[in-house]
């Protein structure tokens, strides 16, 4: 059987594939194989439809589904660690876009109805495909609960990765102003406490050492306070070496124990540079005050209080 020439728009396809092989992941390039290997089938066994006959909204529709179903499969498997969920996520992906593309290229070829491959791969690959990504999204669920309790800590009741340090993995001071509106919207009759910290060690650490010690130091503090804090506490980066802290339902000696407890912390960090030597530990500067649901910005307010007393006590 002599091979029938491609419409120009599957030439482009397949170009389009063999770059995108390139510097897709391997699943990536296997699908795009199996994607350039049903337009040789479809163009080998097929008979090429009249141009007059296209549907273009059904091209565009059933193509487009079957670029942006491969695009998800790639961007699974780039972002993703090797395992279980990762392998179902990207699998039923791929059938998807395989059953797309095999819709699509039914508007360029006509099969005859003799041909049982064709029937398989319709009838086979969408339904199959949505089994499999199901299947995925279940360990997907899974996966994304033990994180939440993994991330109880640095997130609560909000969650936007756009507020997350890259040294620290803490939500940012926009984060923290947006966590505490969703607690005083969550739970208005519920005592809220904020402390903000200025450790006051990084300044001194990057002078002499250098930004890599800097971030080690930052790491450093950052895991020391996770440890110090219960689980319903929520542990932000406000700015450089100042670190804030969401005390839900506390206040009054509670929260002002706990405030003294991560001071006392911080004050006893023994931290080593890379070369051994010891970064003299510092006893942070502290500020601690209850949120007022009438008050209007208590991040700024605490900030204030803080930069007034490290005004007073520079040393």
């Amino acid at each position: 059987m002599r091979l029938l020439p491609m419409p120009p728009w599957l030439q482009w396809s397949a170009a389009l594939a063999t770059a995108w092989a390139r510097w897709a992941p391997p699943g990536g390039l296997l699908l795009a194989l199996l994607c350039s290997g049903l337009m040789a089938a479809y163009s080998e066994l097929g008979e090429p439809k009249p141009m007059a006959s296209w549907q273009l909204l059904d091209i565009a529709g059933e193509g487009g589904s079957a670029l942006m179903a491969g695009i998800w499969c790639v961007m699974v498997l780039g972002s993703r660690p090797r395992g279980r969920v990762t392998t179902l996520l990207a699998g039923g992906l791929g059938m998807i876009a395989l059953g797309n593309c095999a819709d699509c290229l039914d508007e360029f070829y006509r099969v005859s109805h003799e041909a049982w491959w064709d029937n398989v791969v319709e009838a086979a690959l969408m339904p199959g495909g949505m089994l499999v990504l199901t299947l995925g999204l279940l360990g997907w669920r899974k996966e994304q609960m033990l994180l939440s309790e993994h991330l109880r800590q640095r997130e609560r009741l909000y969650r936007d990765h756009r507020g997350f340090d890259r040294v620290t993995q803490l939500a940012d001071a926009g984060y923290l102003r947006q966590l505490v509106r969703v607690e005083q919207r969550e739970h208005p009759d519920q005592p809220c406490a904020l402390l903000m910290l200025d450790a006051g060690q990084l300044s001194g650490c990057l002078r002499v050492h250098g930004p890599a010690e800097s971030d080690r130091l930052l790491q450093a503090l950052t895991h020391l306070l996770l440890l110090n804090l219960r689980a319903t506490d929520v542990l932000c980066r406000y700015a450089g070496d100042r670190f804030a802290v969401l005390l839900p339902a506390t206040a009054g000696a509670m929260a002002t124990q706990l405030a003294a407890q991560l001071r006392q912390a911080v004050a006893s960090l023994s931290f080593h540079t890379r070369d051994g030597q010891l970064i003299e530990a510092r006893v942070p500067q502290l500020v601690l005050a209850e949120i007022d649901g009438e008050e209007a910005d208590p991040v700024d307010a605490l900030v204030a209080a803080l930069n007034r007393r490290r005004q007073a006590s520079p040393s």
